[in-house]
């Protein structure tokens, strides 16, 4: 048996459309392109799109729009990806790392009044797994002291909270389609907002600075003549990879449902063991189940996290860790001197957490098979 960790769910639409998109003569940014951002837009509910190539550029696009600059701070959870932390380094600003809850690795907004100074510009809260943060808390700790908040929802697509698609709560929010996620464009990112001023200053950015339109030039209706605005960055998206988008937008739902199917499959099977522990899904909110993060209850089990993904994938499962938080990496403990000890809810989850494959390209022999194994070896390793 080998399940591999995730395998993304294309079909012939996603290669009729990239293949439609290369005789079409557009390949990098192009009409699909802006088709994506409009409906995209539309999907989350939000007044604007802005399409880039990784959900890192969004972030990155995003701070500047809202105008972070050196020596300022943004409030981030201490265990997400390092992307969610490096961008703010792009402008010489502090990270600030805020502990996560121990049930659903999300930021613990308990946490975020005490770390915000007079330099604190935004925070950036990460829908861990793709279950909604505590957003309104969150955004009236924003209101209140001033500041911005950014959503890393590179988990998220689609998610609800208190009925409000994410997307649609936040100053900015930023969006993933790399190959692992929920939508996938091989590499891809989309930052929405409802501030259009953000939103075209976002624009300009993304393709070097040069004024509206510029992709416009080599069309029928085009013109040579561009203006460089500002110093920009190569960030935009290509139109093959809105085609996949597109084809992966219009089959999003039936995704989500076969992952929520797969999510519940395991709680039933986990959920009744001493030795593990399932996701906390709180009750006015839906997560994307990007990931189906499960945790060991070591209290209960003779080995650690570690033996117990070496033994998931000598039996031919897939799992990943997700993830090695921020202030364990030598970047972020060399650079801002952070200790683990200020953490305990992000160390405890850390050692004990792994993520399990989840995703819709998994048949239904594939979900018992992980099922069978994980049952195995926590019976074999229990005290």
């Amino acid at each position: 048996m080998e399940i591999p960790f995730h395998k993304p769910y294309i079909t012939d639409e996603e290669i009729i459309g990239v293949v439609h998109s290369m005789r079409s003569g557009w390949l990098t940014m192009g009409p699909k392109t802006i088709e994506f951002e409009n409906r995209f837009a539309e999907s989350v509910e939000s007044a604007n799109a802005v399409s880039m190539n990784s959900c890192t550029a969004c972030l990155h696009l995003a701070l500047r729009a809202i105008g972070l600059r050196e020596g300022d701070e943004v409030i981030v959870p201490a265990m997400t990806f390092t992307a969610t932390s490096e961008v703010i380094s792009y402008f010489n600003a502090k990270p600030v790392f805020a502990d996560v809850e121990t049930g659903t690795g999300n930021m613990d907004v308990s946490k975020i009044e005490s770390l915000i100074t007079g330099r604190t510009r935004a925070i950036i809260p990460v829908h861990y797994a793709g279950q909604p943060c505590d957003m309104q808390e969150i955004m009236e700790i924003a209101k209140k002291r001033g500041i911005y908040v950014i959503e890393d929802a590179a988990h998220a697509l689609p998610a609800y909270y208190r009925h409000k698609k994410i997307g649609s709560i936040g100053h900015i929010t930023c969006f993933s389609f790399y190959a692992t996620k929920t939508l996938c464009t091989g590499e891809g990112g989309m930052a929405v907002t409802d501030n259009g001023q953000w939103a075209e200053t976002m624009r300009v950015l993304r393709l070097h600075g040069i004024s509206k339109d510029a992709w416009k030039r080599y069309s029928k209706n085009g013109k040579w003549q561009y203006e460089v605005v500002d110093a920009g960055f190569k960030y935009n998206m290509t139109d093959v990879q809105a085609a996949m988008g597109l084809a992966q937008l219009g089959k999003l739902e039936w995704m989500w449902e076969t992952r929520k199917e797969i999510a519940e499959k395991y709680n039933e099977a986990f959920g009744r063991m001493e030795e593990l522990i399932v996701p906390e899904i709180k009750p006015d909110r839906q997560s994307a189940w990007h990931l189906y993060p499960l945790k060991l209850n070591l209290e209960a089990l003779k080995v650690g996290r570690d033996r117990f993904v070496e033994e998931l994938a000598r039996r031919g499962v897939g799992a990943s860790v997700h993830f090695i938080p921020l202030y364990r990496h030598p970047f972020y403990k060399n650079r801002y001197g952070c200790r683990m000890h200020e953490y305990p809810a992000s160390e405890w989850v850390y050692g004990r957490v792994f993520s399990l494959p989840i995703y819709p390209a998994m048949m239904e022999e594939d979900v018992q098979g992980v099922i069978e194994v994980v049952q195995h070896l926590a019976g074999k390793f229990k005290r």
